[in-house]
């Protein structure tokens, strides 16, 4: 039967979008349960798998790490809680990270609100529960946070998130199983509170710079890493362009920087298409990155794939997630800023 042209076609379209990235993102779940996963140690230096605890999301996995200026929703709760009060959302999603080679999966769930409070103050929540190399080095934790962020006008804004770690390593060590190298059986090697800190600043709604440090408890352990950084963007149109840099003081022998760039498109009000670059001085590595999304009013569905292209450590990275704007349902006031 042929079908006639006009409007109808367009919500097919993005029908057979939104399917494709569910396939996807239920491919990568059936893929990370597959028990192929766990049937060798990783040859990779836990480092590499581990990613100094930095919780990604599809958003900033596809923009290479590049969003601590532009963040927003539950991304803001994991990279600068600042941001957390930059738009007016009330969002609530699930997402999950799968590194092939570093033999990690991880998931996580967060929710992030700037509507309901009459003073503006914004405040978010997430957790995650990862698995790190179980026939190998064996580590599991649990990473929670918890934020709160203020506008102290409307182009500068100030935020804070506390984070409790629970993580337990009871597999073999670089060593073999030893006493100098294992983990401890049946034991928490680390209860852990550290704390996060970040303030933005957009003098035009096309700019914004901003300031984060993360782990400012110091802990001196390479669980949490105290580090320092901060990005800047410029936005134009529905593209925006980001540059970022941290220091990490903890992870390595010395002090090491981590340099990031990330572009976001936004095409027919719905796709959006990122692209990133990550240089990690620590082990010398480059990294490029990439991911898609469909953003709808109500919902917004993601995948990003990170792929490290040099030197002994490839590594890489899957992140797929699904967030639902729960502002668009009425049951909380505010519009509702998705992008």
């Amino acid at each position: 039967m042929k079908r006639s042209s006009g409007a109808p076609a367009a919500p097919r379209v993005r029908a057979g979008y939104v399917r494709s990235l569910v396939a996807i993102a239920f491919g990568g779940v059936l893929v990370s349960a597959s028990p192929a996963f766990a049937q060798e140690p990783s040859e990779l230096p836990p480092e590499i798998g581990y990613n100094y605890d930095e919780i990604e999301t599809p958003r900033i996995a596809g923009t290479g790490g590049a969003v601590r200026a532009f963040s927003n929703s539950i991304h803001a709760l994991f990279t600068n809680p600042a941001n957390m009060a930059a738009a007016r959302v009330y969002h609530m999603g699930a997402f999950a990270q799968i590194w092939p080679e570093a033999s990690r999966q991880g998931y996580g769930a967060a929710a992030v609100d700037s509507v309901v409070s009459t003073a503006r103050v914004a405040g978010g929540v997430g957790g995650t529960f990862n698995l790190q190399d179980t026939e190998g080095i064996n580590r599991q934790w649990t990473d929670i946070r918890f934020g709160l962020a203020y506008p102290l006008s409307e182009q500068f804004f100030i935020g804070g998130a506390g984070r409790y770690m629970i993580l337990s390593e009871d597999g073999d060590g670089p060593l073999g199983r030893s006493l100098a190298s294992s983990g401890l059986e049946d034991q928490r090697i680390l209860k852990s509170i550290s704390f996060d800190a970040g303030v933005t600043l957009k003098p035009t709604p096309g700019l914004a710079l901003s300031l984060v440090g993360n782990n400012l408890t110091a802990p001196s352990h390479t669980f949490q890493p105290l580090t320092v950084g901060g990005g800047a963007g410029v936005a134009i149109a529905d593209f925006s362009f980001e540059g970022d840099l941290v220091a990490d003081f903890d992870t390595w022998e010395e002090t090491t920087l981590r340099a990031m760039g990330g572009v976001e498109a936004l095409f027919a009000d719905h796709l959006a298409a990122r692209l990133g670059y990550r240089f990690d001085e620590g082990p010398s590595s480059h990294a490029l990155a990439g991911g898609v999304g469909y953003i709808d009013r109500q919902f917004d569905v993601d995948v990003a794939v990170r792929r490290v292209l040099n030197g002994d450590n490839i590594a890489t990275t899957i992140v797929f997630g699904f967030t639902y704007h729960l502002d668009s349902t009425g049951l909380a006031p505010g519009p509702a800023d998705t992008f």
